[in-house]
Formats: structure tokens, C-alpha cells, sequence
């Protein structure tokens, strides 16, 4: 029995909801029963701070700004947008109490964060606090607009309810018909992309394996479409994700006005936000004048004064005249508005509306986040790979049920006619991508030939797979490295693999003496070491720290989860998978999309850290310890 596009949807509100609750619950344990101290090393909170400066930022909103004064070296998860909350532990007891408002990032950069805060916040009483820290809060808003975005989508009419029953259904999209036209820079499948998305009245499919190009792709269609529309509307799931776009756009000469705050603070990322074009626009100053006299009007109010109010009316009702024509500016003179898409719900596009909304990195995203910008427009292109980084899902019975299925997903599935798969990848050695692509893309994928047969050393195997398991028994007296068995730590906090760790440096030590240190430093060669553990990354980051053979190449190493490694490339990857244990489990190495993601990092060299045993009982890494074995006849 076939559900409806409606029916469909309101079984997502549901899972939603489960999620949201799942989610809150961990949340309300982790605040309750988490030490601060681990809560610091997840990166889920800065403890102690100290309050710099206090100030009303260009969108009239109450800011302070924090620096940390510890553990400085740990990656934090703060960014803009997120909710956080200001707290004091107590000497003598340590127990932490919580400040009633929650507020928001405005932007971190290094070890100094923005934070807005409600109006009627006491910044005397922050400035004041006794080992004061700050820690992420629970998201309530982005769920809000989900789920409003949801309903929306429910018992949408007009265009909306056109697209929510074309995408549940097997109707076919509706195109233009032209003649293909042609871009020189790009390559066949690129140019097929391109001319697809132009002919879509309706929806549009960008599909992207690793090192394709497809970035380059969707710059060059949001730049064609821009001849044929004003404005276009372009968001991706997470900030990054939408500088990244927004930067390339820009380096197109691309007038792009950014919502919300760039991850990265640079003058340049700076230069396209919102706030800042706001600030620099020059009636701004007027405006200020005018907020500074109402502020002080209500600080100075005398009883009795009769015309209070009138005056405070008058103040108002200019600075909002003053808003309002400085907006029309801006946004009469962007080309592009990018945004995350919860940030698409930002009041700034109330009574907006565009032709074309660009999805980037549309595979990471909850359907219900899609929904957000969705109302503001006609037709949609949704760009990305389904084979790489799922959305996250925290309710296991909410992902078993069908909440991490994408919108891009459904798409591929019901409209195969309206997706490109771009064919030509230039980053990894053949050797490297022929895996990935014989698994997850039908063998489709070819190598580009400037970079088939690319490697650091003459005759070296691009990939190799250190077995663990053959170490633990070769130094089974204890005397080397240890044992290769994985440990728990933490309830939350996951795997690690000390001895393993230590042989990944080894073999990564070992790599580099082939290489040579002069000829690694004129190169510049640099090296991603993944594991998909964060445990793992802790401790290798710490043992990477101590070796002081690495002290001369820090800058061109970097450690990380798949996450953090998402849409970057190394010369050099190495991978340690941790896994290593009697009953063949593998855990979420079982999300094969990962295990894509870390090996497609590598241009030249990908080595793995892995107990064969363990692995290989799985059929993937079965298949792959046995296409690297073959590799080497």
C-alpha cells in the first residue's frame, strides 16, 4: 500500500519528534550526570572564561565577548547560531549552577567567542561570576522550525504542494527544451549538469563523487542562472558548507549577502555577511545615533514625563524607517543570499521570494531542514552524494524508521531522470578511487589522466593495509608496542587503541624517512591521519604532540574524525580503524558512507591501521583487504 506525499510527511513530524525527544533526553543526562571536565574535552563547553567587553553590535543586539582561559588546544563544536548557556561552579562543592537566559554564538574565533544575549541580562553579574564557563545548550529552535517547515509542507497549496507531490511520487518533473550549451573549463558530465539544471522547471540533481568537481559544477550553474533570474537563494546543512560555496561565488565576482556568520573570521569571509554590510552601509551611523537616544531615554525615564512616550514612538518608529531602507539595499544588490537552511527561516527573508533554490551538500541534511527554504521558491537543485556523510540521527528507532533518509535520497530513487552523476574525479591516484568507484558508483567514475598515476615515491603502492592483528601476534612476549585490543572509554566517549595509535606514527614515521625530510618540506606534503573514533583522534593528536620526530612537519599534519575531514583532500592518508576484539563488531564502521569518505581524502597514498580478523568479516572490508592484496601482485 502506497502512502500519500501528506501521509509520508507526517510520518516524518513523528520520527521527528522522537528524535528531538531522544536528543533532549541525552541532553538533560549529559547536563546532569557529565563532569565538566569531560564536557570540556568533548568540546561541548569553555571553562573557566572571562568576559572582555560588552557591547550592542550592528543588529541592535546585547553582545559579550569571551576568551578562554584553558585547554585552549581542544576543537570545540561552538559556531554561529548555536544556543549556549553561562554558568559558575562552585569552589568548595563543584556543583554548577546555570544562568536563566540561554543566548547565542555571533562568532568564534580561536579562543575568543561573541555571544549575544537577551536584553536583560545582568553583564555586571557575568563580569563578576566566579569561574564562570560557558557550554552548549539543547537546540529547541532548529527543531521548532522542522517542524513548522513540516506543516508547512503538509497542508501546502500552490508551488509548494506541487513540488511536495512531485517528489513523493512518480510524475515526471517538468523541463525546458534548448539546445545544450557549452563551457570550455568544463568537462563533458560537468556541462551536462549545468545544461540540466537550466532545463529544470521543477528539480534538479547534482550528483557529486569525491573529487569530481562538484563545487566548480554548481558555481558555474548558479552563475548561468543568474542571467536568467535576479536573485537566487543558495543554503547547505551546515556553516561551512556555505562559506565554502559563498567563497567560490565570490571569487566569481558574485554580489553574495551572507546570513548568520562565516566559521572561518577573516576579513574576506567577513567582507559578504550580512552584519558587516549592514554596518559599513552610510546611514548606518544615523541609525546608530538614534538606538543610542532610545537606549538612554528608557536609562534616564522621569517620572511623570508625559511625553515618554511619544518621544520613544518617534525614536522607534525612525530607526525601524532606517532598517528598513538599509535592507531593501542589501538586498536589492546581492545576486545570491546564502544561508544555512535553518537560517533560511531568519526574519531578514520574511516576504522573500526567488526562482531558484541551490541545496549544497544536500545528502547531510534532514529532509524536514530542506523544507525551511523551500517555500520561498519555484524550482530546486539539490547538490551532493548520497554515498558519503549521512545526516546525523540520534534515535536509533527514529533512523530504523526512516528519519536519515534525505530528500536528495527520495529524489535519485523516484526522479532518475533528473539527476548527473559527474564521471571525472582529479584528486586520487586510480588505484585509490577504483575501489570506491567499482562499490559505490557502479564503476562509473574515471580518473582524469593528470592525476591516474599520482604518487610521492616511483613504484609505490598507493594503498596498503597494516594488519594490527599481525603485529599482536608477533609481539606476543608484551615487549613491543602492546596489545592491538581496542578499550572503552567513557560512557559516551568511545573506542580507542593505544597500541595502534602508536603503530599509525610508526608507520607514518616510517613513510616519511622514504620520502625524505627536505623533499616533504620544500613539497609541502601534507598528511590527513583519520580515525573514526574521537577518542582515537584525542590521543593521537597528544602522542603526535610528544614525538619529537613530527616537530619539523606539525603544520602539514592534521588529525580529525571522517567529519572534520569532510570536502578536504591529503597527499597522505592514513586511517586507524581502532576496531579490534574477539566478536568481529565493528560498530557504526558498519555506515559504509564513512569508510567512502576517509579513503577518498587521499591524492597519492592511503594507508590503513585495521585487525584484519576483525574487519574483514564484514563483506566490504573484506572485499578491500583483498582489492589491496591484489594490488600488490
Amino acid at each position: 500500500m502506497s502512502t500519500s506525499p501528506i501521509q509520508a510527511l507526517q510520518q516524518q513530524r513523528l520520527l521527528l519528534q522522537l528524535e528531538y525527544q531522544t536528543e533532549k533526553e541525552a541532553f538533560r543526562q549529559q547536563t546532569e550526570q557529565m563532569g565538566m571536565q569531560r564536557k570540556v574535552k568533548r568540546g561541548d563547553a569553555w571553562w573557566p572564561v572571562k568576559v572582555t567587553k560588552s557591547y550592542y553590535n550592528s543588529l541592535n543586539q546585547l553582545a559579550v565577548e569571551v576568551v578562554r582561559a584553558a585547554d585552549t588546544d581542544i576543537e570545540h563544536n561552538f559556531e554561529f547560531g548555536r544556543p549556549v548557556v553561562f554558568f559558575t561552579v562552585d569552589d568548595g562543592s563543584a556543583v554548577i549552577k546555570y544562568f536563566r537566559h540561554t543566548a547565542t554564538v555571533s562568532y568564534v574565533d580561536g579562543d575568543r567567542m561573541v555571544i549575544t544575549v537577551p536584553d536583560n541580562t545582568s553583564i555586571i553579574d557575568l563580569q563578576n561570576a566566579e569561574r564562570l564557563g560557558v557550554q552548549l545548550s539543547f537546540d529547541e529552535t532548529s527543531y521548532r522550525l522542522m517542524m513548522e517547515a513540516l506543516d508547512r509542507a503538509i497542508k501546502g497549496k500552490g508551488r509548494l504542494g506541487y513540488l511536495r507531490d512531485l517528489f513523493y511520487s512518480h510524475q515526471k518533473p517538468e523541463t525546458f527544451v534548448f539546445s545544450p550549451l557549452h563551457f570550455p573549463y568544463l568537462n563533458q558530465t560537468q556541462e551536462d549538469a549545468v545544461n540540466m539544471v537550466l532545463r529544470a522547471k521543477d528539480v534538479a540533481i547534482v550528483h557529486g563523487p569525491p573529487g569530481t568537481g562538484k563545487t566548480t559544477t554548481l558555481v558555474e550553474a548558479i552563475r548561468e542562472t543568474l542571467m536568467r533570474e535576479s536573485q537566487v537563494l543558495v543554503c547547505a546543512q551546515s556553516n561551512m558548507a556555505v562559506d565554502w560555496i559563498s567563497e567560490k561565488l565570490v571569487d566569481r565576482g558574485i554580489n553574495v549577502l551572507r546570513i548568520g556568520n562565516p566559521t572561518r573570521v577573516n576579513d574576506k569571509m567577513l567582507s559578504f555577511t550580512y552584519e558587516r554590510r549592514f554596518e559599513s552601509h552610510p546611514d548606518y551611523p544615523h541609525l546608530w545615533a538614534i538606538r543610542k537616544a532610545i537606549r538612554e531615554l528608557r536609562t534616564h525615564r522621569k517620572r511623570g514625563d508625559e511625553k515618554y512616550h511619544q518621544k520613544l514612538e518617534s525614536l522607534k518608529s525612525r530607526a525601524t524607517e532606517l532598517e528598513i531602507r538599509i535592507n531593501n539595499e542589501l538586498f536589492s544588490e546581492a545576486r545570491v543570499i546564502a544561508s544555512t537552511l535553518v537560517g533560511a527561516a531568519n526574519r531578514l527573508l520574511d516576504g522573500q521570494k526567488f526562482g531558484t533554490l541551490f541545496i549544497d551538500e544536500a545528502a547531510q541534511a534532514l529532509e524536514a531542514a530542506c523544507w525551511i527554504p523551500m517555500r520561498r521558491v519555484t524550482r530546486v537543485v539539490l547538490a551532493g552524494d548520497h554515498c558519503q556523510l549521512p545526516p546525523t540521527v540520534k534515535s536509533i528507532a527514529a533512523l530504523k524508521a526512516g528519519l536519515g533518509k534525505t530528500l536528495m535520497e527520495r529524489i535519485v530513487e523516484m526522479h532518475p531522470e533528473a539527476v548527473t552523476l559527474l564521471k571525472i574525479q582529479y584528486r586520487m591516484n586510480e588505484d585509490i578511487m577504483r575501489f570506491s568507484s567499482d562499490y559505490f558508483y557502479h564503476g562509473e567514475v574515471e580518473s582524469a589522466p593528470e592525476v591516474k598515476y599520482r604518487s610521492i615515491l616511483d613504484m609505490d603502492l598507493p594503498m596498503t593495509w597494516i594488519d594490527t592483528g599481525a603485529f599482536a601476534d608477533s609481539v606476543s612476549d608484551g615487549s613491543a608496542v602492546g596489545t592491538f585490543k581496542e578499550e572503552f572509554v567513557g560512557e559516551s566517549f568511545g573506542r580507542i587503541n593505544k597500541a595502534e595509535a602508536e603503530l599509525t606514527l610508526l608507520a607514518l614515521q616510517h613513510y616519511f624517512n622514504q620520502i625524505s625530510k627536505q623533499r616533504l618540506l620544500d613539497e609541502r606534503i601534507d598528511v590527513g591521519i583519520i580515525s573514526p573514533y574521537r577518542a582515537q583522534v584525542q590521543y593521537l593528536r597528544r602522542l603526535l604532540m610528544k614525538r619529537e620526530f613530527f616537530k619539523p612537519f606539525r603544520r602539514f599534519i592534521s588529525v580529525n574524525t571522517v567529519d572534520g575531514f569532510q570536502g578536504q583532500e591529503r597527499d597522505v592518508i592514513v586511517i586507524s580503524l581502532v576496531r579490534s576484539n574477539d566478536e568481529g563488531q565493528i560498530g557504526f564502521l558498519r555506515d559504509l558512507r564513512r569508510m567512502n569518505v576517509a579513503m577518498t581524502r587521499a591524492r597519492m597514498k592511503l594507508i590503513i591501521l585495521g585487525d584484519k580478523e576483525t574487519m574483514t568479516r564484514h563483506p566490504f572490508y573484506r572485499q578491500l583487504w583483498q582489492y589491496i592484496q591484489h594490488l600488490k601482485d
